[in-house]
């Protein structure tokens, strides 16, 4: 089978098959047939050396005549692995894996935020706090008057926020 020299798209899409693994063993014949040719153009002399029927000869290889009975060992060596299970420490390793990892970021989570808060009791300096009251009677009416006021006040935004409130009555109060 001789190509003509106009066919060169055609081998170039050959060769695209080839490539992708989609070439049928006629097509392959035809890319031997044409890069054993004497003349090849110069664009597709690099793919010579590849489809050449030198190449071929040394790509081939023989089979050894214990190569089937060596394969079926190796088959059923794989079989006897898959029959024979997982076993529970093998199922639980990417747990406990992930179980490690989220005890060493907490770990490290809490030493860090350890290591913050006694930072921040060092910064605090007790000594330079001193009293405004030298009377402890007068402190505490202080203390009580302030915590009355607070009261006050939540009291009377309950009572604004209150559900009663929030409900329409249609005309009827149930205040009365």
């Amino acid at each position: 089978m001789r190509l003509r020299v106009m066919d060169y798209k055609y081998i170039e899409q050959l060769i695209e098959r080839y490539w992708e693994g989609c070439s049928t063993l006629e097509e392959e014949k035809i890319l031997h047939t044409f890069f054993n040719q004497k003349e090849v153009p110069d664009e597709l002399k690099i793919y010579q050396p590849i489809f050449s029927d030198e190449q071929a000869h040394a790509m081939r290889a023989e089979l050894s005549d214990d190569f089937e009975q060596r394969m079926l060992k190796l088959v059923e060596q794989d079989n006897s692995k898959q029959q024979r299970g997982i076993c529970i420490k093998e199922r639980l390793l990417p747990l406990m894996r992930a179980a490690a990892i989220v005890v060493i970021v907490l770990s490290v989570g809490n030493l860090v935020n350890r290591s913050m808060v006694a930072q921040q009791e060092e910064d605090i300096n007790y000594a330079g706090y001193q009293d405004t009251f030298s009377d402890p009677e007068v402190a505490y009416d202080k203390v009580e008057n302030a915590l009355e006021l607070v009261s006050e006040g939540m009291n009377m935004s309950m009572g604004n926020d209150s559900i009663e409130g929030m409900i329409p009555n249609n005309g009827m109060d149930r205040r009365k």
